[in-house]
């Protein structure tokens, strides 16, 4: 199974994430954004204060809501963990102007609004100092994926393995980077477990009201400094993996999307896919994940024709 592939290599991550991250507090501003706010330390004690602006921040590639008018289109991955997927492969730069030129055929009459999914919290199979089966990235490297989203006109998701964490609290360490414009999460439940579990060993699991929860942080950070939608993905690879789906609520400030997980065949993706958007309620949009690599094991990668020819069409497709 993936995630039991991928517990392995996070343990060869933790050196490579630590090197050459600077203390909490020498985090810079990245950049300059439409918000005119100042990116921040997660760790920091200082809060970033909105610069004010004539006019109100938007998305990356315009507008402050995300649809119908784009179709998002990522790669996932975190530096120094090619199992993570491919955005931490090579040069940043490079990634990203891969992955747009593959997402055009995924547009479909939308507007293309690229996506650089962060595996920025990482679940671990051992305990660390605080017993959290899991680790954050460096204040650096969230400095430097957001840097090369803004030089793309691109989101940037951070994805939460919380391991014994609750999603909301990560969610609030990571307040500072939330309260930019073009930042948002990803959250990724099969990593989730509880006391006495250990991730990677079994699937974790989430609630639609903890779902609920984190939307409704982010919701009202979108109201408190007048920004753009917000985008909320959750990855699902199995029923089991959420439950009570239909407690997310619709909120004005943040887009919630499903993301349907699980590596396989055309017809085996296809009956997830099926399994998982069955009486999905208005208040979550679908989005498909594919796996370059293990999807390839199986056959041919679904096309784009084939993953936009799915019903409900999704509109985000994630590359891992």
């Amino acid at each position: 199974m993936r995630f039991l592939a991928a517990a392995v290599t996070v343990t060869t991550l933790a050196a490579c994430a630590s090197q050459g991250e600077p203390p909490a507090s020498a985090a810079a501003s990245v950049g300059s954004s439409t918000a005119g706010t100042r990116a921040a330390s997660p760790r920091s004690s200082s809060t970033p204060t909105p610069i004010p602006s004539a006019e109100p921040a938007q998305l990356p590639r315009g507008g402050r809501e995300v649809f119908p008018q784009y179709r998002l289109f990522g790669y996932a991955g975190s530096p120094g963990a090619p199992a993570l997927g491919r955005l931490g492969v090579g040069d940043l730069d490079a990634r990203v102007r891969e992955l747009e030129r593959r997402g055009t055929a995924f547009a479909d009459g939308r507007a293309l609004l690229p996506v650089l999914e962060l595996v920025a919290v990482i679940a671990d199979p051992f305990p660390g100092n605080a017993g959290s089966y899991s680790r954050q990235v460096g204040d650096a490297t969230i400095k430097r994926y957001l840097a090369a989203a803004r030089r793309h006109k691109a989101l940037l998701l951070l994805n939460i393995q919380p391991g014994r964490l609750r999603f909301i609290d990560v969610a609030k360490r990571l307040e500072p980077w939330l309260r930019q414009p073009d930042v948002g999460l990803a959250l990724d439940p099969e990593w989730a477990v509880k006391r006495g579990q250990v991730p990677g060993r079994i699937y974790g699991s989430t609630t639609g009201a903890e779902l609920d929860g984190v939307a409704r942080f982010l919701d009202g950070i979108v109201r408190r400094y007048d920004l753009p939608q917000k985008v909320m993905v959750f990855h699902q690879v199995a029923a089991s993996v959420v439950r009570h789906q239909s407690a997310v609520k619709q909120r004005d400030g943040v887009v919630v999307i499903k993301s349907v997980d699980g590596i396989g065949s055309r017809a085996a993706k296809t009956t997830t896919w099926r399994t998982l958007v069955k009486a999905l309620p208005d208040s979550i949009h679908p989005g498909f994940k594919l796996f370059l690599h293990e999807d390839a094991e199986h056959g041919t990668v679904m096309t784009p024709s084939q993953v936009l020819a799915l019903k409900p069409a999704p509109e985000y497709v994630l590359f891992e």
